[in-house]
């Protein structure tokens, strides 16, 4: 019993000293931001038929992998930075289950998120904590290349093929994708839905490189500017980044209620 106490007074002391990264959380918070304003233009567009916000959603699609892989590498950083992976995990899966669950009923089962970026984050924070002992034995470096290597060489396997771009491909087995459970891990069946959809293959592989690049930041080998905050609002941001996240999208419908509602008052031309 008081060796318990006596390591948990030392990792409570450890997290004290430790200084905060503070780009890391400016960094976060640029990019639930960007997803905000994704998620705004989408709701704007495809719910309430504005068709300006669909024009905005279109145009932004192809950033949104970009901002979305740095919340990803972002969160697989903060895992070296935390007390208990496996206790985030289990939390985070099941905020994940809820959001799955509110979204069947209030958009149906074709819109709703089946297996989104919460669902791959707490996947990757349950097999982090329980893998972790034998994911030291690797090299950082040799991690993070290894992790960005199967990203890039998986980044279409959820279009059925696999490869290094300009250099070669290979075509997935089509057996692969004809069942109903296996879209979590990147083998979605032909006409599958899903309100947001970030499977295990390829983006496991974003979270665990930026797992790796997270023992940098423990080590303290972080260049110095990146102890300093710069931006306040972005790093404000980037702490409460789930409850962004929870919390934008009911106010974003409400906020679209409304001003649909005071639209049809307006007297017509």
């Amino acid at each position: 019993m008081a060796e318990a106490e006596k390591k948990e007074n030392i990792d409570v002391k450890v997290r004290k000293e430790r200084p905060r990264i503070h780009t890391l959380d400016e960094l976060k918070g640029f990019a639930i931001l960007c997803m905000v304003f994704f998620h705004a233009f989408f709701t704007i567009g495809y719910f309430f038929h504005w068709k300006w916000g669909m024009s905005l959603f279109w145009f932004f699609m192809p950033a949104e992998p970009y901002f979305a892989g740095l919340f990803i590498v972002l969160s697989g950083i903060a895992c070296n930075l935390s007390h208990s992976n496996l206790e985030r995990g289990v939390k985070l899966a099941l905020i994940a289950l809820l959001i799955s669950l509110v979204t069947f009923f209030t958009v149906g089962p074709d819109d709703m998120i089946k297996f989104g970026i919460l669902h791959m984050l707490a996947s990757g924070m349950l097999l982090y904590g329980l893998s972790n002992k034998y994911l030291k034995l690797i090299p950082s470096w040799l991690g993070i290349l290894l992790c960005t290597l199967l990203f890039v060489f998986t980044l279409n396997f959820v279009n059925g093929t696999v490869g290094f771009p300009f250099l070669f491909t290979l075509d997935v087995p089509k057996e692969w994708y004809s069942t109903d459970f296996l879209f979590m891990l990147g083998l979605p069946k032909k006409g599958f839905t899903s309100g947001d959809y970030f499977p295990l293959i390829p983006w496991l592989f974003l979270f665990f490189a930026g797992t790796y690049l997270g023992r940098i930041a423990v080590k303290r080998k972080f260049p110095k500017w990146m102890f300093k905050k710069r931006i306040p609002p972005f790093a404000f941001m980037g702490r409460h980044s789930l409850l962004i996240y929870l919390a934008h999208q009911p106010i974003l419908f409400g906020i679209c209620y409304v001003v649909q509602w005071i639209s049809s008052l307006s007297p017509q031309a």
